[in-house]
This record gives C-alpha cells, sequence and structure tokens, in this order.
C-alpha cells in the first residue's frame, strides 16, 4: 500500500488489465453462440423461432441476475465473487459445447446470461476501491473497452477454432481461457481497498435507503433509454448494411470494425476527457455530466443516416454515435461509482445496470418489427432523440449532491 492509502501503482494496473481481460472473455464466449449460430441450428434442428428464444432466454437471466450480483460482490468482496462470476459463465459457456437439442442450450445460455452479469458490476466496485477520481473515468473506459475487443476478435477466432476443430471445440477452447484467467487473479495480491479512493468506505446504507433513492432509479432508467441505442447499431446495423444498402457479407464483416474501433476512442477518450476536468478542479459529478452532455449532442447526428447518405459518410455517422454512446455510458458508470459509497456500489450498480437489459429486451422487439418492414429510418430518428432525453433524467436525478445515502 503507498503511503496515501492506495494500492501499490502495479498492482492497481494489474488489476485493471485483468479488468479489461474478463471484459474480452465476457464478450468473447457471449458471442460464441451467435458467430456459430447457422452451424449449431443446422446439427441440432433447431429454427430460428427456437434460436430466438435461446437468445431471450440469455437476456432474461442476464437481467435478472442485475438484482443478485450486485449484492453479491459487496458480501463476498471483489477478489472472490469475480472469480466466482468468471469461473460460474466459463463453465456454462464450456457446457453449451456438450448440448445435444434446444432445452440443453436454452439452459446452458441462461447460465452464461447469470454469471456475465457480474462481470458489470465487480468492475464498478474494482474502480471504487482502487482508483482516485480523477483516474476513475480512464478505468471505467479502459474495461469497457474490453467488450469491443473481444467483440472484434471473436469472429476470427471462433472461426478458426469451429472450421479446424469443430464448433463445439470452440465453446470448450474459449470457456478454459476463464481458467486462465482466474488463477492469475486469485494469485494477485490485491491489498485492502482504500478508503482515500472513495471517501465513503464506512457508509452502510440499507437496502431500504437505496430503493429509496431516486438517483439509482434515475440512472437505472437513464441506461433503460439509452442502451438500446448501442443494441441497435451493434445486432442491427449489419443488417440494415445489408437489407437497406445491399451490402454482401464479406463487405460488412471486413468494414465492421470501424464502429468497434470509434466505441474504443469514446470509451477510453470520454474517461480521460473527464478525468481532466477533475484535475483542473471541477466535481467529479458535474464532470461526468459534462462529458455525458457532450455525448448526448453528438449522438442525435446518427438521424442522417435516414438520408441514405454515401457509404463512407454512414460508416462515420455509425462510428460517430457508437464513440458518443460509450462516452455517455463510460461516465455515467463513473458518476455511479462517484456517487455512491464505496461498501454498496456494486448493489447499487447492479440495480442501475438491469435497465439497460429492461432495455435491450424492449427495444429488441420493437426494432424487430420495423426491420421486418424494412423501415429502418424511423429507427434511426427515433435512437436519436434517446440520448438528449437520458441525459436529462441523469442530471435532474443525480447531478446533485446525495440526500438519501448519507452524501
Amino acid at each position: 500500500m503507498s503511503a496515501l492509502g492506495m494500492p501499490r501503482p502495479r498492482v492497481r494496473w494489474a488489476i485493471l488489465a485483468l479488468l479489461f481481460f474478463s471484459t474480452v472473455l465476457n464478450y468473447v464466449d457471449r458471442q460464441t453462440l451467435s458467430i456459430l449460430a447457422t452451424t449449431i441450428q443446422k446439427d441440432l434442428g433447431i429454427d430460428d423461432i427456437g434460436y430466438a428464444r435461446v437468445v431471450q432466454l440469455f437476456l432474461i437471466a442476464y437481467t435478472l441476475a442485475y438484482f443478485v450480483v450486485g449484492w453479491l460482490t459487496d458480501r463476498l468482496g471483489l477478489k472472490l465473487a469475480l472469480a466466482l462470476f468468471v469461473g460460474w459463465w466459463s463453465i456454462a459457456n464450456m457446457m453449451t459445447g456438450l448440448v445435444h437439442g434446444i432445452g440443453q442450450l436454452g439452459a446452458a445460455r441462461f447460465a452464461l446470461g447469470l454469471g456475465e452479469a457480474g462481470n458489470y458490476v465487480a468492475a464498478p466496485k474494482a474502480v471504487s476501491e482502487h482508483y482516485a477520481p480523477h483516474e476513475r473515468g480512464f478505468a471505467v473506459g479502459v474495461y469497457t473497452a474490453g467488450a469491443m475487443a473481444g467483440a472484434t476478435i471473436a469472429p476470427p477466432l471462433i472461426g478458426w477454432l469451429a472450421l479446424t476443430y469443430g464448433w463445439r471445440s470452440a465453446f470448450m477452447a474459449t470457456g478454459a481461457l476463464g481458467f486462465v484467467w482466474m488463477a492469475v487473479w486469485l494469485a494477485l495480491r490485491h491489498g485492502q481497498p482504500s478508503e482515500v479512493a472513495s471517501g465513503a468506505a464506512a457508509e452502510m446504507p440499507s437496502i431500504g435507503a437505496i430503493l429509496r433513492d431516486k438517483s439509482v432509479w434515475g440512472l437505472a432508467l437513464t441506461r433503460t433509454i439509452t442502451d438500446p441505442v448501442w443494441y441497435f447499431y451493434l445486432f442491427w446495423f449489419p443488417k440494415y448494411l445489408g437489407d437497406a444498402r445491399g451490402l454482401p457479407l464479406a463487405v460488412i464483416a471486413a468494414t465492421a470494425w470501424v464502429v468497434y474501433l470509434a466505441a474504443d476512442l469514446g470509451s477510453i477518450g470520454g474517461g480521460l476527457l473527464s478525468g481532466r476536468f477533475v484535475r483542473r478542479g471541477t466535481t467529479p459529478i458535474t464532470a461526468r455530466l459534462r462529458v455525458m452532455g457532450i455525448g448526448a449532442c453528438l449522438a442525435p447526428l446518427g438521424a442522417l443516416i435516414a438520408l441514405q447518405p454515401s457509404l463512407p459518410v454512414t460508416y462515420a455517422l455509425a462510428g460517430l454515435v457508437a464513440l458518443s454512446h460509450m462516452m455517455f455510458l463510460g461516465n455515467l458508470t463513473t458518476l455511479a461509482v462517484d456517487r455512491f459509497p464505496q461498501a454498496r456500489v456494486a448493489t447499487i450498480f447492479g440495480l442501475i445496470a438491469a435497465g439497460s437489459g429492461i432495455g435491450g429486451i424492449l427495444s429488441t422487439q420493437l426494432v424487430g418489427a420495423f426491420a421486418a418492414t424494412r423501415d429502418y429510418g424511423t429507427v434511426f430518428l427515433v435512437m436519436a432523440a434517446l440520448h438528449p432525453i437520458g441525459w436529462l433524467i441523469a442530471r435532474a436525478t443525480a447531478g446533485k449532491p446525495r440526500a438519501e445515502l448519507g452524501g
């Protein structure tokens, strides 16, 4: 430990590196099924409706888990809890390689969803425990960027494994990587959480106080409203390029990295920007809201895609939306870390993150209905309004010093 009570710099950055890689594994494991979906459907005799139900089971489990995994993280402590979550979802992913029917496949992906949610409550708790306010935005940005790194490397990695060793081996191999990660994580000497980093470590509000705090529900509603934008660009934008713009699959696959790269730049750059504001004397919460506001102003430019501009402009606009959303999301996460007591931050963040799952489940159905009629223009227009609305809610509910939780 340092003189200020912070863990040694090497330990803190080792923890951040491991959070980045756990997020990479999180996305690789969840995407393995989607990448191999056609092959698995054919092998197991599953139609599109059955596959959609399997995906929904994952989303439902993922959302429900948020109400529990945060409490578990605060109860068990960061080190043990995150090891438990990674081990759980790694086993679930490996079990997917052993299924022989839709029922077993649905059960395995439900189990995967239960475990994967834990990564996104444990990581904010790690930031709360080990990083000072001016570092938190960058730390959140780095581990969040792991999602995009996972999304980028998953297709070639999974494709190579499946073509070389078979689709079942792809699940076994990617799941096994989680146990390599666990060995390093458990071997690392984390040290004690720093009260200096949190400024609120001794506070332990009751569950009732948490549930009465309007800022908790305000931030949860913000994620319910704004995260569907990311889900749309992640899952539906490639389909839009094929359906409405006539691009072949090979071209879409070869150019998707543009959106992911922009998302990474927004994630890390947004964190660095808010950290710079904090170092210059801006209060942490004001700094996070300021960068979220910038993202909320830029994201609506995605509405111009409805006019079907040239493909380079379309990709540039999609990249701008991805960058803006990750600026917004990273600073929303950091705002929650700044605002809430360290002892309860995982529990509270679980409730906030559940809003994302609810938004994803609801928006998938609505976007699907518009996509079925090829009315993508309306979707782009609706998505353009969501970040400004979300920012107004976040500012109204979380922009003042907390009273309900003792701040």
